[in-house]
């Protein structure tokens, strides 16, 4: 994957996802909403700037897509999809305290507007709120799936947290992390909106595949992005990896192909952060310049097409093909 590659058009989209679940997301943005109000006015303030900055809503429409794909004809899936966004959002300002992020979803960082202690505290009223609507859903599965799936989230936020400047990481702890801190969401997404269509047990695992294997495409892009991306189509500032010094897969593929020619910049930048305005510039050209960049688009593009391999069981209809779309899409979009 080059510069070119990330920054072209994409060749699937989540248009059609969106358009079919318009209707069913309407209500959970009601919902969202609703469960955002609170007496103590910095609440509904700061949650409302995040939730309210954009973004495609893909956990939330994965619940209602896999619960509609699986034949569900009411709307149970509805609080459950308005949960996972919950969840999401208080990882995210949970996310970009630790990180120290200076924009979200192209906006200014919660915490950097309302103070740290308040985007965690904030995050932690959305985790209750989601919890509170999984209770009200009725399906104690569904409750067990997302409460078992936060606790994943955690441990792989912790776990990055411990190897974020390790440069011997290899790929499969990579892969680990992002499985756990990423994919683990999207999984339990797909996996909640199934249980509540009341679907048999082999269209709930496969439902869980396509959300996991697509969770993993997402963040390979993500990662990719970082690097042959622009801030513009970012929501957050190309480059933020480096600078942070996270250790993500384009990083980790280049410092291999480099080798030892290259070890004394990678330990400056990356472990000690001492960095100049031009470092960026240069990692990012070893990135591409050794195929590391494609790689991460090659990998991204192996589990996209797994998660279309899993829907495999379901008839040919309008779901399955947006959620093929929505697959394809993922490893080739520019925001």
């Amino acid at each position: 994957m080059d510069a070119a590659a990330v920054t072209a058009s994409p060749a699937g989209s989540a248009e059609p996802l969106s358009r079919l679940a318009g209707a069913d997301m309407a209500r959970v943005d009601l919902l969202i909403t609703a469960r955002l109000e609170s007496p103590v006015p910095v609440i509904p303030a700061l949650a409302q700037h995040l939730i309210a900055a954009g973004g495609k809503r893909l956990r939330p429409l994965l619940t209602v897509a896999a619960a509609r794909l699986a034949g569900a004809r009411d709307n149970e899936c509805l609080k459950l999809a308005a949960a996972v966004e919950f969840v999401h959002t208080a990882t995210l300002l949970h996310d970009d305290v630790v990180d120290g992020s200076k924009l979200r979803r192209g906006k200014v960082a919660a915490h950097l507007i309302w103070g740290g202690s308040s985007s965690v505290l904030v995050g932690d009223f959305l985790f209750a709120r989601a919890f509170e609507l999984m209770v009200e859903a009725g399906s104690m599965r569904a409750l067990h799936i997302l409460a078992k799936a936060s606790s994943i989230i955690a441990e792989g936020e912790v776990l990055q947290l411990t190897r974020a400047h390790d440069l011997n990481l290899d790929q499969q702890t990579y892969l680990d992390i992002i499985g756990a801190k990423t994919a683990e969401l999207f999984a339990a997404a797909a996996e909640a909106g199934a249980v509540s269509a009341g679907a048999p047990e082999r269209e709930i695992t496969a439902l869980r595949q396509f959300g996991f294997n697509l969770g993993i495409a997402f963040q390979l892009v993500d990662d990719a992005l970082d690097y042959g991306g622009v801030t513009e189509t970012l929501g957050k500032n190309a480059g933020d990896d480096f600078r942070e010094g996270k250790a993500t897969l384009p990083l980790l593929l280049a410092i291999a192909r480099t080798g030892a020619r290259e070890t004394a910049f990678w330990e400056r930048t990356m472990t000690q952060l001492n960095q100049t305005d031009a470092d960026f510039r240069r990692a990012r050209e070893m990135i591409i310049g050794t195929g590391a960049l494609q790689a991460t688009g090659d990998l991204s593009r192996h589990y996209a097409d797994e998660a279309k391999t899993a829907l495999g069981l379901f008839a040919d209809n309008d779901w399955r093909r947006a959620l093929e779309d929505l697959a394809d899409f993922a490893v080739t979009r520019v925001t």
